[in-house]
C-alpha cells in the first residue's frame, strides 16, 4: 500500500503510525484527516482511502469532511498562500481587480496553486483590517492600501532569491 501514498517515506511512516495510535481513540476520523493534513499539507485520495479503510467508514464519508470544513487542502498548496479579502470594504475599494491582475500574473484562479507550487491563490471574506482595505495576505503577512499596480511588486518580493519582508505601510509609501 505504501507505494499508493504520496510523499516520502518518511510521511508515509508517520503517517501509519498515527493512524495506529488513534485506532484506540473514540471518533477518530476528523484528528485522521487533521494529522494527514498536517504531515502532508493536503488530503490526497490515497491518503482519504487509507484513512477510511483503516477505521471502517466509506471513502464518500471521508471526502465528505474534507469537503465540508475548509480547513482541509485537497490540493496540494503553494510555499506562499496569496489571499485576497472580498469582503464588502475591501470589494468596494477595488479587491476584485486585483484579484483579476493576481489571476494574470499566475495564471491561476481562486484554490489553485501553480505549478511550480510557489503560489497558492485564495478569495477570502473579512480578515478583520477593513481600515487598509483594499488588503491582502501572503503567508499570513497582510498587506493594505493596495491597488493593482501593487501586485507586480509584491510577487517580485517573493520570487526574489532572498526573501525580504513587505509590511502594509510601505506598500502605500512606494506608491
Amino acid at each position: 500500500m505504501s507505494k499508493e501514498i504520496i510523499g516520502t517515506p518518511q510521511q508515509y511512516e508517520q503517517f501509519c503510525q498515527v493512524l495506529e495510535e488513534l485506532k484506540s481513540v473514540p471518533g477518530p476520523v476528523m484528528k485522521a484527516m487533521q494529522s494527514a493534513q498536517d504531515i502532508y499539507g493536503y488530503l490526497p485520495i490515497e491518503v482519504q482511502s487509507k484513512i477510511a479503510s483503516t477505521f471502517g467508514v466509506s471513502l464518500e464519508e471521508v471526502y465528505g469532511i474534507a469537503t465540508f470544513y475548509s480547513q482541509f487542502n485537497l490540493n496540494p498548496k503553494g510555499k506562499y498562500t496569496i489571499g485576497i479579502c472580498l469582503g464588502t470594504a475591501c470589494y468596494v475599494k477595488g479587491s476584485g481587480a486585483i484579484l483579476d491582475k493576481f489571476k494574470e500574473k499566475l495564471g491561476i484562479a481562486p484554490g489553485e496553486t501553480t505549478a511550480d507550487r510557489k503560489f497558492t491563490l485564495d478569495a477570502t471574506r473579512c480578515i478583520g483590517c477593513c481600515g487598509l482595505a483594499p488588503v491582502l495576505t501572503v503567508g499570513g503577512e497582510v498587506f493594505g492600501n493596495l491597488t493593482v499596480d501593487d501586485v507586480d511588486r509584491i510577487l517580485a518580493r517573493y520570487n526574489a532569491v532572498s526573501y525580504t519582508h513587505l509590511r502594509a505601510h510601505e506598500t502605500s509609501a512606494h506608491r
